[in-house]
């Protein structure tokens, strides 16, 4: 089977319905399109398999929302198809959150 095989054509997934972003099947080209809910989506950056791709405008300041929760929030704007990772989201976690739930900079 090749990469342009129908079987490994890449797909967006929006894991709950309120996410303004969905997770990538296979990595997707820039300019490449890719079905979603009824309508295409045309990439605007080269998107890494399991990564985020914008399925809505998310203004700058705005929560990014994935798994139906806000992961961060949008340091610019961020249009449908852009690829949302560090250089356009920003963690919404305090600086010194631990792994042990505590805020005391111990691991």
């Amino acid at each position: 089977m090749n990469d342009s095989s129908p079987d490994r054509a890449p797909h967006v997934f929006r894991l709950c319905p309120e996410d303004n972003v969905a997770v990538t099947s296979a990595t997707i080209r820039a300019g490449q399109t890719v079905p979603f809910e009824g309508r295409t989506l045309a990439a605007r950056n080269d998107v890494p398999t399991g990564h985020k791709l914008a399925v809505a405008t998310i203004p700058a300041g705005e929560k990014v929302i994935k798994h139906g929760g806000p992961i961060g929030s949008a340091t610019r704007d961020i249009q449908p198809g852009e690829y949302v990772h560090t250089h356009n989201l920003k963690s919404d976690y305090l600086p010194t959150f631990t792994r042990r739930g505590g805020t005391d900079g111990g691991l």
